[in-house]
């Protein structure tokens, strides 16, 4: 007798799962509305899905006391300043670029934002829909995180506020620079208003502090706390806008179409256009490092071990070592296409006709010139851009009146992805992708295995990826279940499944490229939001990256100059 009986309740996995559907739907329905209010009527389900979610990298969201780590993640990826606009206004491109307005680029996302005036920001969307749910999911924290911070400070319904408050005001709207005494005043009455120790506040105190800003944490409290008392007694409510013209671009590719143009109009130019062509979706600095880091270093760099070289490639501080490296690049057959399209990816082509391997790791491939192999290494893509961006790469080329198919023998795609078993810096070899939210999974044949990382000194696991909508929407009874239940997912990232299906799309029914196209997919683990302090809002990698990053792009080079 099978005693199998599912319990009538509700999981809380099953609850989390409906919420971010529901935050999905009322996303796409605001952006289509053309505006709304996030702490008004229009904005309260996006509120209420994220409460009852409450996201790992939002931490104690759900808590009186206020998220520091949560906060600051999220101020990494917003413009500086957007603590203090009322109005926030989401558009495409549209010229800002040319006008006196000074592009703000957020320190952990490529994006302009351009502050209007005192009381709007605009924040260019160039890379689809996923950049418009990860910055309204970033704001409904930010917005949700300010009223905690109203509720805390305001006696009555007048806007008696407490004494605390006050003498936050006084600290930022101080003129003269403060002292370390004043600035500890300042942190116990901010702890005080925020629910967090005393001590809690200095540790986070300088992860704030901007060069032009070094106070920069009382600023972000004083303005959401500021504002949110504001909604809260004259009803005078935040919004947010979507331009007419971004409504009407979205989905269309406008900015992939213009990207793939420019990409093919080079490879045309350098007469590449026919030659067989590997594609690389990875960083800016693992396959030109690992071609030309050893030939180019001399003396002491030279003797160092080459993965203590990729360490020191690694630390913007050496930016002469750096530079260096990517001079010999340029000498020796790369050509470099930064990005002007507005996808915010830029683009490496490597000649393997030009590459002298004898001064490379990769000595015994001399024979690899034969191939004539062209190595495309494209720049991280976000979300659902992932798609745009192959989908239109992929497409023929029209020369002098003649379609000319590309010849891409394969695609490979190096990434960062949260693991759920392991730690950070570990590899993640999928055999599938699964599309949360939907009955979408896409099984491919990867011609990487986890023998090929055993000896890189590293844990390897194998098994299915998630593609979710957004790594700010995961929670850990959405991701136990994933990892026990058979789907066996090892890992979630954000791109995967829209780059195998522009693969699919491109290989198996619009014959744009060969049929039996390689895939390669690898991903090395950033964090593993199963673990308490192991989220990304916990910070990033460090240098303990470095090693799986390079061991992943020696192998996928190894394969493409071996075919």
């Amino acid at each position: 007798m099978i005693t199998n009986k599912k319990k009538q309740g509700r999981t809380r996995a099953q609850e989390s799962s409906s919420a971010i559907e529901r935050m999905y739907i009322t996303m796409r329905h605001l952006f289509n509305r053309g505006f709304y209010k996030p702490m008004g009527v229009s904005g309260e389900t996006l509120r209420e899905a994220l409460l009852l979610l409450r996201p790992e990298i939002y931490g104690s969201i759900g808590e009186e006391k206020a998220e520091l780590e949560g906060l600051l993640y999220v101020v990494d990826r917003l413009p500086q300043g957007i603590e203090e606009c009322t109005f926030i206004n989401l558009t495409s491109d549209e010229g800002y670029a040319n006008s006196h307005f000074k592009a703000i680029i957020p320190p952990k996302r490529r994006r302009n934002c351009y502050r209007i005036d005192d009381e709007q920001m605009n924040i260019e969307i160039t890379r689809g829909r996923s950049e418009i749910y990860d910055i309204l999911t970033h704001l409904t924290f930010l917005f949700v995180e300010s009223h905690k911070i109203s509720k805390r400070v305001l006696i009555d319904e007048e806007g008696t506020t407490v004494r605390d408050w006050q003498k936050l005001e006084n600290a930022v709207t101080a003129t003269k620079k403060l002292t370390q005494k004043e600035r500890e005043i300042a942190i116990t009455h901010t702890a005080n208003i925020l629910g967090r120790t005393f001590n809690e506040l200095t540790e986070a105190y300088p992860k704030f502090a901007t060069e032009s800003q070094p106070e920069r944490l009382l600023h972000i409290v004083y303005w959401l706390g500021k504002l949110a008392i504001e909604e809260t007694i004259n009803n005078n409510k935040r919004t947010i806008t979507f331009s007419p013209v971004l409504r009407e671009r979205l989905g269309h590719h406008i900015h992939g179409e213009i990207w793939a143009d420019t990409i093919k109009a080079a490879l045309h130019k350098n007469d590449l256009l026919e030659r067989p062509i590997h594609i690389i979706s990875a960083n800016m600095h693992s396959v030109m490092n690992s071609l030309f880091a050893k030939g180019t270093l001399k003396g002491a760099d030279a003797k160092k071990d080459i993965f203590q070289t990729y360490e020191a490639l690694s630390d913007s501080k050496n930016s002469l070592l750096r530079n260096k490296v990517e001079k010999s690049a340029l000498q020796n057959g790369m050509i470099y296409i930064k990005d002007s399209s507005g996808t915010n990816i830029d683009i490496q082509i490597f000649d393997s006709d030009k590459i002298d391997f004898s001064k490379t790791e990769f000595k015994y491939l001399e024979e690899a010139k034969a191939n004539k192999a062209v190595i495309f290494v494209m720049d991280y893509a976000f979300g659902e851009q992932a798609y745009e961006t192959l989908d239109e790469l992929l497409k023929p080329i029209n020369v002098n009146g003649k379609s000319v198919h590309l010849d891409v023998k394969s695609i490979s795609i190096m990434g960062k992805a949260g693991i759920l078993e392991g730690g950070k810096g570990d590899v993640m070899i999928p055999n599938a992708h699964i599309f949360e939210g939907t009955a979408d999974n896409y099984p491919f044949k990867n011609e990487l295995s986890k023998n090929d990382l055993l000896d890189c000194g590293v844990s390897v696991f194998e098994g299915t990826m998630v593609t979710v909508l957004g790594t700010s929407l995961q929670n850990k009874e959405i991701l136990k279940f994933f990892k026990k239940s058979t789907w066996n997912v090892i890992g979630l990232e954000m791109e995967g499944a829209h780059y195998q299906k522009a693969i699919q799309a491109a290989s198996r029914v619009r014959g744009s490229i060969n049929e039996d196209v390689k895939v390669r997919y690898a991903y090395y683990a950033s964090d593993n939001p199963l673990e308490t302090g192991g989220t990304l809002a916990s910070g990033g990698l460090g240098t303990s990256g470095v090693k799986p990053t390079y061991v992943i792009t020696k192998k996928i080079l190894e394969q493409i100059f071996n075919s």
